[in-house]
């Protein structure tokens, strides 16, 4: 099988490798999925540069954790109904040498989760990162229902799933920060009732006229090294903060205002849910993947081939949504 592969780390048109593969074959418990589509994300990116670690875990990976296609191989213990499944996947590549840069991929069968007729098969390569991200920004905790929700980078991969789920799980108002009238637009359009572009206007001072002045009872952060200050200086008594991103690893927290407001922060990483919240996220997505509800802002799809210049369009955080290969 063709397959993206790096034997070390660096930049994407260095290190990134079309070769062929043995296609492998479903063991006790997996399915072999022959992938149509295969998602890019920042963690991808983070990895193949070597931000968190120079040593590679594996000699050779095959990236990416997202992917969508059909089941055409089960393992024992697998019902052989699930052969031609369409299917999304998650953890791919996550602790494991092959991921969904390629035309197959072997997973335990609970990681490929059935892709409901009215999802696009790009679609469904945008789910198990961005869309469960989303999900559990705003489940974590309290939830949202009810509450002032304000969604950083309300036009990203898993800022505009996170507008959509808030708009859908009852949040009483949703207000994203957004950097241009384009991606207002996008934020709008998933169901944000207002939008702060944070280059012009002073996100405190807005936060307060949105919500007059009680402040934000949720924030889903995306940098909490950059926005820390400025959420706990917009988040209401008893708010929360769920955080998933940071463009650094170590960030000073401005202890007197979190405490002083109650606040809580809830930091999780997506590849890790607990068993209980990955559960649950599935149980709330696949409803509404299966009712046509939700809007997939998929911004690039490039072919198996060009996985370096994917890379490049997701390092450059110029892509206001997520980018895809397609595979044949």
């Amino acid at each position: 099988m063709k397959a993206i592969v790096y034997t070390h780390t660096g930049a994407a048109a260095e290190v990134l490798k079309l070769v062929d593969l043995p296609t492998p074959e479903p063991q006790a418990g997996e399915v072999r999925v022959r992938l149509q589509w295969s998602g890019v994300n920042p963690s991808d990116v983070k990895s193949r540069l070597g931000l968190r670690s120079k040593t590679l875990a594996f000699p050779q990976i095959t990236p990416h954790s997202d992917g969508a296609g059909l089941i055409d191989a089960v393992g024992a213990g697998v019902p052989a109904s699930r052969i031609g499944e369409r299917v999304w996947t998650w953890n791919g590549q996550w602790q494991r040498p092959f991921g969904t840069a390629a035309q197959c991929i072997v997973l335990p069968a609970a990681q490929a989760v059935p892709l409901p007729e009215a999802v696009p098969g790009e679609a469904g390569a945008c789910l198990g990162i961005p869309a469960l991200t989303a999900l559990q920004a705003v489940l974590v905790g309290q939830g949202v229902a009810g509450r002032r929700v304000l969604v950083a980078g309300g036009a990203g991969a898993v800022g505009h799933y996170a507008v959509q789920f808030a708009r859908r799980l009852g949040a009483a108002q949703v207000v994203a920060t957004v950097s241009s009238e384009a991606k207002a637009k996008l934020a709008l359009q998933a169901g944000a009732d207002a939008t702060v572009d944070y280059k012009r206007e002073e996100l405190p001072a807005r936060a307060a006229a949105l919500t007059g002045g009680k402040g934000f009872d949720r924030i889903i952060e995306v940098d909490a090294a950059a926005n820390i200050a400025a959420d706990l200086a917009m988040l209401g008594a008893g708010g929360d903060l769920a955080i998933y991103g940071s463009g650094a690893a170590e960030i000073a927290l401005p202890f007197f205002p979190a405490i002083v407001k109650n606040a809580t922060i809830h930091c999780f990483i997506v590849y890790n849910l607990s068993a209980a919240d990955r559960e649950r996220a599935l149980n709330t997505l696949q409803p509404m993947l299966a009712r046509g509800e939700l809007q997939h802002n998929v911004a690039e799809r490039l072919p198996l081939a060009e996985c370096a210049r994917a890379h490049q369009l997701v390092e450059s955080g110029k892509v206001a949504g997520n980018v895809v290969l397609r595979i044949d």
